[in-house]
């Protein structure tokens, strides 16, 4: 191994180790227990050098959201110095959504800038109208919480953050743990810089991301050149939302083509571009079967074109909670149906759907907010079932253990199982969804963002859709249906129950 693939592997696991201490340091379950965070380092021009592997809608939307704070700092003549950190959720410009809060902080190495760390983490609430902060009824950005604009953290900036925050408690703890994360990164990248020096940890970086860049260059050299299309939809009550991709692959990289695509929505499911590259990469990653480092040379062979004031690429100000959660799920779906055309390993469609749960209220004199994602089933597998109960494609998180949710919340669960035969069948059938149910202890607020409850996951080569989702509430003794998205209000011992999605299956049952 040369020095060069030392350092790179060192940085990854610097990244990795980032990871490690946001987790251990958090306070809410959603980021100790369901992981949902992610590191990277970047260099002094906002390149990616690593990233840990962490969630892949945060990791591909460090492309674009890096480029856009760096580039906002030096618009704003913002200069972190030492020891010093900038904060921000602000969609348009980190990526994502307003729940991911991003904090990057500077690495200095005799007084010059030599690198950043950069963090996200998916922040329970962060203000707005509902518990959760993804509010199903947003019609623009401000319904959906609290914007924090790229600024420097300091004691005030704090103070007001969680002052607008539902469980201030809990977000204190879990912003700490991402500025200690940060630190953790800062003092690795110190330790690799006395070990290698600042010009041999830069050439380094360089012929990393040149290898990422080759090696991504020749997968797509095996892949078949043309265009390939495809459609999949979203669901807004039972409106279908199209989004329509003409994917160009050749030689010297991937061109995804979003035209004839929905225009952009008063609804929460607009994809701003950091969420609709992070898609388009993660799909494009996957498919290619070379063990590639993850950076920004592999991101260098993907081009984004989506139309202005689509619904991959709203104007400012559009609500995009649930873009970043479920339209993204379906950028996916819709990329890897293209590459299903002339790959023929591309499983069928899982779940699609983040089942976005958020609840919410006050408990004692004490205001509480949960969230969380459900998995559901994977699509089969050109030579195998899919997998059950797993979270997949741009989640890459875990459910919330029964025993930790119960022990924080007020409410307990009554199912937690498998979602029997709710795959598609076929040659090699999907897996299976989840049933979550719980009933709550005291007047509680639920909010749902969820998809394919009338569309279901798509099965390849003759196999069979997987099931639809379902969500009903049981009250006093009544059984009430509920849509893929909604928000209402849960009285003593009523009882939610959550049916996820199966995964499609691949091939016709012989």
């Amino acid at each position: 191994m040369t020095d060069w693939e030392i350092v790179g592997k060192a940085t990854q696991f610097i990244a990795e180790e980032m990871g490690v201490a946001l987790k251990r340091s958090a306070i809410s379950p959603n980021i100790r227990e369901r992981m949902d965070h992610s590191c990277a380092v970047l260099d002094s021009e906002g390149r990616i050098i690593a990233q840990a592997e962490h969630i892949p809608v945060h990791l591909g939307s460090f492309k674009i959201g890096s480029r856009n704070i760096i580039n906002y700092m030096r618009e704003k003549k913002i200069t972190l110095k030492e020891n010093e950190m900038l904060i921000t959720n602000d969609p348009y410009i980190s990526g994502t959504h307003l729940n991911d809060v991003t904090i990057i902080a500077p690495v200095y190495d005799n007084n010059k800038l030599f690198c950043y760390v950069i963090n996200k983490a998916h922040n329970v609430d962060v203000g707005g109208p509902v518990f959760g902060s993804l509010n199903p009824e947003a019609r623009n950005l401000y319904q959906e919480g609290l914007i924090i604009p790229p600024v420097v953290i300091t004691p005030d900036i704090i103070r007001m953050i969680l002052a607008n925050f539902k469980d201030p408690e809990t977000a204190n703890g879990d912003l700490n743990a991402q500025i200690s994360a940060n630190r953790m990164g800062i003092n690795r990248i110190k330790e690799l810089m006395a070990k290698y020096g600042s010009d041999e940890i830069k050439s380094s970086w360089n012929s990393l991301i040149d290898h990422s860049r080759e090696l991504s260059l020749m997968a797509l050299k095996e892949w078949e050149a043309g265009e390939y299309k495809a459609i999949d939809y979203l669901e807004k009550g039972i409106e279908k939302i199209n989004i329509n991709i003409n994917l160009k692959i050749s030689a010297g990289g991937v061109v995804a083509d979003f035209d004839g695509t929905h225009g952009e929505i008063e609804y929460p499911l607009n994809a701003v571009e950091g969420v609709t590259f992070s898609a388009v990469a993660y799909a494009i990653r996957s498919a290619m079967q070379y063990s590639i480092p993850t950076n920004d040379g592999f991101y260098s062979v993907i081009t984004i074109k989506a139309p202005e004031r689509s619904l991959v690429n709203p104007e400012r100000n559009y609500p995009v909670s649930g873009g970043n959660v479920e339209t993204t799920q379906r950028i996916a779906d819709v990329t890897l149906r293209a590459l299903s055309e002339f790959l023929y390993y591309i499983p069928a469609a899982s779940s699609g759907t983040m089942m976005n749960l958020m609840l919410g209220g006050k408990y004692g004199n004490k205001y509480w907010s949960y969230y969380e994602t459900i998995g559901g089933g994977n699509g089969g597998r050109y030579d195998s079932n899919g997998e059950s109960g797993i979270h997949s494609n741009m989640t890459n998180t875990l459910n919330t253990p029964v025993e930790i949710a119960e022990k924080e919340y007020p409410f307990f669960f009554t199912k937690n199982n498998l979602r029997k035969n709710s795959y598609g069948k076929g040659k090699y059938h999907g897996g299976e969804g989840i049933v979550r149910s719980f009933k709550v202890r005291s007047r509680t607020y639920i909010s749902v963002i969820a998809d394919r409850f009338i569309i279901p996951p798509w099965g390849l080569h003759g196999g069979f859709p997987g099931k639809t989702g379902k969500i009903y509430i049981l009250s006093n003794g009544r059984k009430k249906s509920m849509p893929s998205k909604f928000s209402t209000v849960l009285e003593e011992n009523d009882e939610v129950v959550i049916e996820t999605p199966g995964g499609a299956a691949y091939g016709e049952k012989q």
